[in-house]
């Protein structure tokens, strides 16, 4: 008999909590509540291509979902990858020449040019000696002046290639000018810049999702030329949405950012869903054609963006919605500035 007391007692208790919560989102508004209507809206995106050239794929059909960093078109790159390879070899080119300037001359270059210098002295001084023994002979009138000029000629020849050889082991052993390596440290930041330039332009040729969101129109198809100007994507962001309402001047002062909301909808009026007020215009306007009800026709009326979290996917662009502000709740909380951040900028 115990046990199927407790078991009516649970049931009772069962019963209550869902009578209280049936009344809950079902209960009518109190005489301080403000009951807005508006549509739902959200955040679009049209997404184009940095660079212009033709598109070689469009990867998502309409109604897709994508995910954040997701792939959705890319564009031909047939003229762009052989851009890459040349300017990578070319960086490869200067680096190479930097390092080479960098590390001077090697052993081996300058034992080179000493022993280029020894072959000059060596020829310099037989020169020398023949000059010695042809003026000596001129005393004796044996050889004709045109032989003289002609072995003083080739002694001063071989004098020259004796200080050229020694200019050439000085340049060895000092190394390459610093003039020179930051000449060409320079060419070789020249050439990076240019080379990530190209790769960028690479990785410009996909379209990737900035978000989750819903592809509402494909707007280019494969074949045709892209631009920066020219969309090839529209999405619709799934993670931010509210209704867009309208107050009139009088009652703007009930209205409070931060304040609980209930939101239903004709298509599922049996799903009320929380909300919040995360925008109020500072600024007036006249009643959009978009406002239903007909005594704010022709007064002017303050935007109020009540924000909403869809878990289930329910609401859809445009949706008429029915907003009930709850000012006895508490307010919840939002950043600072006393707004919704990404609400401030007009959609």
């Amino acid at each position: 008999m115990g046990k199927k007391i407790r078991i009516l007692i649970i049931l009772i208790v069962l019963a209550a909590l869902g009578v209280g919560a049936w009344w809950y989102w079902h209960r009518p508004a109190t005489a301080d509540a403000l009951t807005l209507y508006g549509n739902v809206d959200l955040r679009q995106a049209s997404l184009a291509f940095n660079g212009s050239e033709r598109i070689d794929q469009v990867l998502v059909e309409e109604g897709d979902v994508v995910k954040k960093g997701q792939v959705l078109a890319r564009l031909d790159t047939g003229r762009l990858a052989p851009q890459v390879r040349e300017a990578d070899a070319t960086v490869a080119s200067q680096r190479a020449m930097v390092l080479k300037l960098r590390n001077g001359s090697r052993p081996e270059e300058i034992a080179q040019a000493r022993a280029n210098l020894t072959s000059a002295k060596a020829d310099a001084d037989n020169a020398n000696i023949q000059l010695e023994r042809r003026m000596s002979l001129t005393v004796n009138s044996t050889i004709s002046k045109q032989e003289l000029d002609t072995t003083k000629a080739a002694a001063a020849v071989a004098d020259a290639k004796v200080e050229v050889a020694q200019s050439a082991l000085e340049l060895a052993i000092a190394g390459p000018r610093a003039e020179d390596l930051l000449q060409a440290e320079a060419q070789l930041r020249g050439s990076e810049a240019q080379l990530a330039l190209i790769r960028e332009q690479l990785n410009d040729a996909e379209l990737i999702a900035p978000v989750d969101a819903v592809v509402r129109s494909r707007l280019m198809e494969p074949g045709e030329m892209a631009a920066p100007m020219k969309p090839v994507l529209s999405l619709a962001v799934i993670k931010t949405k509210w209704v867009r309402a309208y107050v009139s001047e009088p009652n703007l002062g009930h209205v409070k950012p931060g304040m609980r909301a209930r939101i239903t909808t004709d298509s599922f009026p049996d799903k009320p869903q929380d909300g919040w007020v995360g925008f109020i215009s500072p600024v007036a306007e006249f009643t959009p054609k978009t406002v239903e009800t007909a005594d704010l026709r022709s007064s002017l009326v303050y935007e109020v963006r009540v924000f909403v979290d869809d878990k289930d996917d329910l609401l859809r662009l445009g949706m008429p919605a029915t907003v009930t502000l709850l000012p006895n709740e508490p307010l919840k909380p939002l950043p600072a500035g006393g707004q919704e951040t990404d609400a401030k900028a007009k959609s």
